[in-house]
């Protein structure tokens, strides 16, 4: 098929690569501008605008140049902005959803699955309309959440909507099942929400930890919480932080540097903040 494609973070990379590789013929790729990245001038180009350089793919950082494009079918994955009905009225757009509709439209659906304690997850080649992920569904999977990491989770439905998506593509779109159920929303996750509330359960610790860039503050200064654990007793054990300015470490390490008064307020808790 004639397709475009609209999409930005690592996540639409492996579907920008799976449709390639199936053989359609990729018109058009829209992703978000090159960003400015740490403290200096040079700005770096997307995931997904790296790999369309890497294809030879015509790129565009304007979804109106979707409308000069004659193109039968616009893919959208992780892009991040509504469509307007232009656009939309131009040519049928289908979006990879990481989620199970109508559980966690919108943003960061795997992190609120992560966050809720989901039992599982998964993936909906959907059709795309003027709402926010409320258009009908073609073909769903789904997966376990288990104590999977987010990151490990992007990487496994990332591959499972892949597949998905191409097969739909080469059995062709049949009409769309509506979306059944009370809709949930997954709002985009703030810094807060990775701060360590150590006031809620070792498994909701343990979730945060799993999302990545988890932190919290130990005696006024912000410690990153890498990995962690639950003991055998149940409790919640980080096992690799970073202290601000350091390198990450053991948590053991960590807390041989510390003196004895700090050792004392660790082992309680009491040094760390939990608001």
């Amino acid at each position: 098929m004639k397709l475009v494609f609209l999409g930005t973070p690592a996540i639409a990379v492996v579907p920008l690569r799976g449709l390639h590789e199936a053989g359609h013929e990729i018109k058009l790729v829209v992703t978000a501008p090159p960003a400015r990245r740490g403290r200096g001038t040079s700005e770096s180009p997307t995931p997904v605008g790296v790999v369309a350089e890497e294809l030879g793919l015509p790129l565009s950082h304007r979804v109106d140049d979707v409308l000069d494009v004659d193109a039968e079918l616009g893919v959208v994955v992780a892009f991040g902005q509504i469509l307007r009905s232009n656009v939309l009225d131009h040519v049928p757009f289908v979006n990879l959803h990481f989620s199970l509709l109508p559980r966690w439209r919108g943003a960061a659906p795997v992190e609120r699955a992560i966050l809720a304690g989901d039992a599982e997850t998964g993936v909906c080649v959907m059709a795309v309309d003027a709402g926010l992920d409320t258009g009908g569904v073609y073909a769903r999977a789904a997966t376990e959440v288990d104590s999977k990491t987010l990151g490990a989770l992007w990487t496994e439905l990332s591959e499972l909507g892949t597949a998905l998506l191409v097969d739909q593509l080469a059995t062709g779109l049949s009409a769309p099942e509506p979306q059944v159920g009370e809709p949930t929303y997954a709002t985009k996750l703030t810094a807060d929400e990775r701060r360590i509330d150590w006031t809620s359960t070792p498994e909701q610790q343990l979730r945060v930890v799993r999302l990545g860039n988890a932190w919290t503050v130990f005696e006024g200064r912000r410690l990153k919480v890498l990995d962690a654990k639950l003991d055998a007793d149940g409790s919640f054990e980080p096992t690799v932080v970073q202290p601000e300015g350091k390198r990450p470490m053991a948590m053991e390490e960590w807390v041989r540097g510390l003196d004895p008064s700090q050792r004392g307020r660790l082992s309680s808790r009491a040094g760390f903040e939990s608001v």
